[in-house]
């Protein structure tokens, strides 16, 4: 089982930047693939941006070119950093990781991008 804690969420103003982190413990040496999702209120949850054991990065095309995702091994954390932050990425922020035929999920942090 992994366990996986976000932070970093806040307010920013539009064309700021944030950064989120993801702490995993757990079952980490299991994880083949990580990732950011997010939902707004009133809306289905979708991709932001995963990231493979290998090094192979899925962005949605929303946030290409702004956004990237990264992650130090030697600190069982990945990374999100925001940047040119728009009213629409408003959103609360979710980690995932894949283990196995496992799924697992943080409890999210609240991004408000707003002047």
């Amino acid at each position: 089982q992994v366990q996986l804690v976000e932070s970093g969420g806040g307010l920013v103003q539009p064309g700021g930047s944030l950064r989120l982190s993801c702490a995993a413990s757990g079952s980490i040496f299991s994880i083949y693939i990580m990732g950011w999702y997010r939902q707004a209120p009133g809306k289905q949850r979708e991709l932001v941006a995963t990231l493979t054991n290998g090094g192979n990065v899925q962005k949605a095309d929303s946030v290409k070119g702004r956004f990237t995702i990264s992650r130090d091994n030697s600190k069982n954390t990945m990374y999100l950093q925001m940047n040119r932050l728009k009213p629409e990425d408003t959103a609360v922020y979710y980690c995932n990781a894949r283990s196995g035929s496992n799924e697992s999920w943080g409890q999210g942090t609240q991004v408000t991008v707003s002047s």
